[in-house]
């Protein structure tokens, strides 16, 4: 049997950097304030000439190096996001022209945070089934675009990023079991009210930026990360002692922390960076992923647990061999 595993991983972040004592002067907030409830004591915004597609292209070119693979090698590309450069061509076909690939299979996968496992998810089936020998999964996200920053309730959550794999197919097993899944049912908790169909207008103040009711997407979180994490281990026949590392979606330090209390991992066990990255959306799995790896915490041949929540609602898993 062919399997799917990560031979390259690669990120960026914007140079502009945020933080909380910034958001202060531009709203009734502190520092404190925010810490308090999320977590976050910073985040990256890109520059004005900075797109999903420019730190798209950067995460898939550092992942491509990292895997020591060539461009004529690579067979699919598929990226996460919520925020397209245009609503078409897809930004991966942007980001496949910068790269200099022709030919392959190239396209947006929209699942919001789960934007990046959704597209983890077909690569590996791809690389199963035999459509693919290598794969460049990306999740790239400028939610600064769509930030209200008139509202502290959503304002100083959010930031922008980028990071990349890439998934090559491989006789040992890499991807041991992955998951996704979606409820439209709680379409207004976390939305952004606008779009193209029912007709877009940017100058309905307000109505073009992230809305969310965070109680609730608290709750639910919490609840989705437990069960989608012990679907994927229960596939396997595993237990919770047999991951080394649980990389979740970074969105508020507090659902990550009450996950994995749920699940009875230490956070000694837990990769979270929404301290200085904030939530990146589909780009915050392999932003953390690729931090640790540098970092030295998460090595070859330890067994991760990435999970992710996000509007939709929309959901998912992958447990894995690094």
């Amino acid at each position: 049997m062919t399997h799917a595993r990560i031979a390259g991983i690669g990120s960026y972040l914007p140079e502009k950097v945020l933080s909380n004592k910034d958001l202060e002067k531009m709203m009734d907030t502190s520092d404190e304030w925010i810490r308090e409830r999320t977590g976050i004591k910073r985040r990256h915004i890109a520059a004005d000439d900075e797109t999903t597609g420019s730190m798209a292209l950067e995460a898939a070119r550092r992942a491509i190096e990292d895997a020591g693979a060539s461009l004529d090698e690579i067979d699919l590309i598929v990226l996460g996001t919520a925020t397209p450069d245009k609503v078409f061509p897809s930004t991966a076909c942007i980001v496949q022209r910068q790269l200099g690939i022709k030919g392959c299979p190239a396209f947006d996968v929209h699942a919001a945070c789960s934007g990046f496992l959704y597209g983890f998810d077909l690569a590996n089936r791809y690389i199963q089934t035999g459509g693919a020998r290598k794969a460049v999964v990306i999740g790239s996200e400028t939610l600064s675009r769509i930030t209200n920053w008139e509202d502290r309730g959503t304002a100083v959550l959010f930031g922008d990023g980028a990071g990349a794999v890439v998934l090559e197919a491989s006789d040992e097993p890499g991807v041991m079991s992955t998951h996704i899944h979606a409820d439209g049912e709680y379409e207004e908790l976390l939305h952004v009210r606008q779009g193209v169909s029912i007709g877009y207008d940017i100058t309905r103040k307000g109505e073009a930026f992230i809305e969310m009711q965070g109680n609730a997407v608290f709750r639910r979180a919490v609840a989705t990360f437990d069960k989608i994490a012990r679907e994927t281990i229960e596939d396997l026949d595993g237990h919770i002692d047999d991951i080394d590392w649980f990389v979740p979606h970074q969105a508020n330090m507090r659902i990550i922390q009450a996950a994995a209390k749920k699940l009875g991992l230490p956070m000694e066990r837990v990769i979270a960076t929404v301290d200085e990255h904030a939530n990146t959306s589909g780009a915050s799995i392999p932003l953390a992923l690729d931090l640790a790896v540098k970092e030295g915490r998460i090595k070859r041949g330890d067994t991760l647990l990435f999970a992710a929540f996000g509007a939709g609602f929309t959901w998912g898993s992958a447990m894995l061999k690094y």
